[in-house]
Parts: structure tokens; sequence; C-alpha cells
């Protein structure tokens, strides 16, 4: 097993799987953005300030806020 960590933690290149969410609220939200468990998600950017940031999932880019990024818990891939 790797490391667990919400998306928010990941540094820029790292690859990690979703495992899970910490807040059900936004659960539903991310999942229908294309966050599922079990899709590979990366880093590409992250503003200046650290909030929005940008993942690379399924192919395409998504911008998340800290708050939605730090609710999805992934593994690292190693």
């Amino acid at each position: 097993m790797g490391i667990t960590k919400s998306i928010a933690q990941l540094k820029t290149g790292e690859h990690a799987i979703i495992k899970s969410f910490k807040n059900n609220l936004l659960s539903n939200r991310l999942i229908e953005m294309g966050c599922l468990p079990g899709e590979e998600v990366s880093i590409c950017k992250t503003a200046p300030l650290g909030c929005p940031l940008t993942i690379t999932i399924a192919n395409y880019e998504l911008c998340l806020r800290l708050s939605e990024a730090e609710a999805v818990l992934v593994e690292l891939v190693a």
C-alpha cells in the first residue's frame, strides 16, 4: 500500500490514484466532474497563492478549489 494523502498535498508532477472522499457533500459534485475512485490524477499547475490548482484526470485538465482538493483522498503511485 502506498501513502494516502489529499490531492491538495500532492506536489506538481506526482501521480496518485483516487481512493475516497472526506466530505460527503462535495463527493457527489467531484464525481460529476470526473473524480472517480480508481482514476489516476496528477497536479499540473498551482496558482501562486495555492488556490486553485489544476489536475489532470481522464485525459483532461480540471481546476479545483483548495477545499475541493483537500476532500479527495489519494494513494501515491510508485
